[in-house]
């Protein structure tokens, strides 16, 4: 029998890396259809062109290093980074961004620092950050929901849009978006925020067209698809419940208090749970084996500190949300956390 010695990360499921990104990948299917019914063909077509994109940067990186770009496509790493950045930007944000976008994520962020294994930073939230900054205009240019969009956007005018920026009407992205009175312009997480800077009270601000008996119209059964798909990735053990149950435990708790000590400016627990991308941050995000904690320790101070700072972003923040934040402020702290949770030896 041959002995073989890897580097982290460690797993104790038989499943090797392409059969876990099989598993993410099919888990995120629910989240994916969801929310293209609510927010259009955009998602799917941004979907595969992250596809060409990321396998493209991948096999060019391979090439340079001498190396077979076909054993780096075959584990499928690359195209779940692609399918993150691809359902975290608007659906019909020009094709450039993704361009650039993943450059980032996939030369930069992974690549450069040796490849899978080795990055200390989510690939694909460094590319999403990297848009967030350089083109806030662009990635917040988010449609209303379908449901609330009488104007329906065909598969072709999306691809239009995407490709040209314009659709088969001659109507700019711009245009498409101020179509629709008071409900265009951003997330229910931006639409409250923005809201509360005008004076009204939290709840008055529930009370805008973007929002419902729960949450934000559409975002609330996106969050509860990929709530579903996290929990089919426990169920067959690809990921641990520690980190999500960190994340929304700590963000429970936060979210709690502030909406107990200042209810007329901080959004109740329910709305952070159900909008924005907390759940697929959550399940699918922040439980990157490779720049998560290792232990069961850390792993639940690496979620809390998670959820504590989507909070703190999204309720005193720049940004309306900061789960992209949080996990790259949370990866550098992953040493200092794995050190100090270290698990003591058997026998001492």
């Amino acid at each position: 029998m041959a002995f073989f010695i890897a580097s982290s990360p460690h797993t104790h499921i038989r499943k090797n890396t392409p059969e876990l990104m099989k598993w993410v990948a099919l888990a995120a299917l629910p989240g994916l259809l969801t929310q293209t019914y609510f927010f259009g063909w955009g998602t799917l077509i941004q979907l595969v062109l992250a596809f060409v994109i990321a396998g493209s940067y991948e096999s060019l990186v391979m090439l340079l290093r001498k190396r077979s770009p076909h054993a780096a496509l075959r584990d499928y790493s690359v195209f779940v980074t692609a399918w993150l950045l691809a359902v975290a930007i608007p659906p019909l944000s020009p094709w450039w961004m993704l361009v650039i976008g993943l450059f980032f994520a996939v030369v930069v962020a992974k690549q450069l620092y040796g490849g899978l294994g080795q990055n200390p930073f989510n690939p694909a939230m460094i590319g999403y950050i990297v848009l967030l900054i350089s083109f806030p205009l662009q990635m917040t240019s988010w449609l209303a929901p379908q449901v609330l969009n009488p104007n329906h956007i065909s598969l072709y005018d999306a691809w239009s849009l995407i490709f040209t920026g314009f659709d088969s009407d001659g109507y700019s992205l711009q245009q498409v978006r101020t179509g629709i009175d008071g409900i265009t312009m951003a997330t229910p997480l931006d639409a409250f925020k923005t809201a509360i800077k005008t004076g009204v009270t939290s709840a008055e601000a529930l009370e805008l067209p973007p929002f419902s008996s729960f949450a934000g119209i559409g975002w609330e059964w996106v969050n509860l698809a990929y709530l579903a798909g996290g929990l089919i990735l426990i169920k067959v053990r690809v990921i641990q419940w520690h980190i999500p149950a960190g994340i929304l435990g700590g963000l429970l708790v936060a979210s709690g208090l502030g909406y107990i000590l200042a209810p007329d400016t901080l959004a109740n627990p329910v709305l952070h749970l159900l909008s924005g991308a907390t759940m697929l941050g959550a399940f699918f995000i922040a439980t990157d084996p490779v720049t998560a904690s290792t232990t069961v320790k850390g792993r639940l101070i690496f979620g809390a500190m998670i959820g504590l700072m989507v909070f703190m972003i999204r309720s005193w923040g720049g940004f309306p949300d900061g789960v992209a934040f949080s996990v790259l402020l949370a990866n550098m702290t992953v040493p200092l956390i794995d050190h100090y949770t270290k698990p003591r030896t058997y026998g001492h």
